[in-house]
């Protein structure tokens, strides 16, 4: 069976050093003023934008689940994986209003 790996387009190890500057630049200019320590803002923030950047991977996790229960057609070639993956991809974005 063919699987479609995807991984978050930024690397992991990049989210701190993305969130550091993000904050850093926001307290800069003057956008915003932290009212919790800096370390504790840096971690929320660091959280948020993690999640937000693997919305694209659970998707897929939760796709490859659902077609886990069409396995023996596409195995036998009835059906496209591929396409199915794709198909099913877009319209669970678009039901869930997802920006990837």
């Amino acid at each position: 069976m063919l699987l479609l790996k995807s991984r978050m387009r930024v690397p992991k190890s990049w989210v701190p050093l993305l969130t550091k500057k993000i904050i850093d630049a926001l307290i800069t200019k003057g956008l915003i003023k932290p009212e919790i320590p800096t370390e504790k803002l840096l971690l929320e923030a660091e959280t948020i934008i993690f999640d937000e950047l693997s919305i694209e991977d659970r998707l897929n996790d939760e796709i490859r689940e659902l077609l886990k229960k069409h396995s023996t057609e596409i195995e036998k070639g009835h059906l496209d994986y591929r396409k199915l993956f794709e198909l099913t991809k877009q319209k669970l974005v678009k039901e869930r209003n997802l920006v990837l």
